[in-house]
C-alpha cells in the first residue's frame, strides 16, 4: 500500500516562497510509469491541479502557475517538493500529494490510485 504524507507549513507570508514535500512510503517515485503531482483547493472552490513530477524525472505544470514554480524530488529520501514562488493570500488552501499510472487525467480530477490527507496553507501576513 502506498502512502503519501505531505509537509506542513503552516502559515506563510505574501511574496515569500512555499516549500511542500511529499514524503512517500510503501512504494517508489521511480516506479515505471507513476506520475507524482501536487492538487490543491482553495476555500470553496473545487480542486486544481498544480503540476506533476514523472517517474523519470519530467516534469508538467499548470499553464497559471508555471511562471513561479517547480517540482524537484529526491530519489534517495523518496520524496518530491513543490516550490511556489511570491505567493499571495490567492494561494491559501488545502494542498495534496497524489500518484496514478500515467498521467492525470483533466475530466477526472479524483482519478488518483492514492492520495496524501493535505495539508493546510494559508498566506497572510
Amino acid at each position: 500500500q502506498v502512502q503519501l504524507q505531505e509537509s506542513c507549513p503552516g502559515l506563510v507570508k505574501p511574496s515569500q516562497t512555499l516549500s511542500l514535500t511529499c514524503t512517500v512510503s510503501g512504494g517508489s517515485i521511480t516506479t515505471d510509469y507513476y506520475y507524482w503531482s501536487w492538487i490543491r483547493q482553495a476555500p470553496g472552490k473545487g480542486l486544481e491541479w498544480i503540476g506533476y513530477i514523472t517517474y523519470s524525472g519530467s516534469t508538467n505544470y499548470s499553464p497559471s502557475l508555471q511562471s513561479r514554480m517547480s517540482i524537484s524530488r529526491d530519489t534517495s529520501k523518496n520524496q518530491f517538493t513543490l516550490h511556489l514562488r511570491d505567493v499571495t493570500p490567492a494561494d491559501t488552501g488545502s494542498y495534496y500529494c497524489a500518484t496514478r499510472n500515467g498521467p492525470p487525467i483533466p475530466t477526472a480530477p479524483l482519478n488518483y490510485d492514492y492520495w496524501g490527507q493535505g495539508t493546510q496553507v494559508t498566506v497572510s501576513s
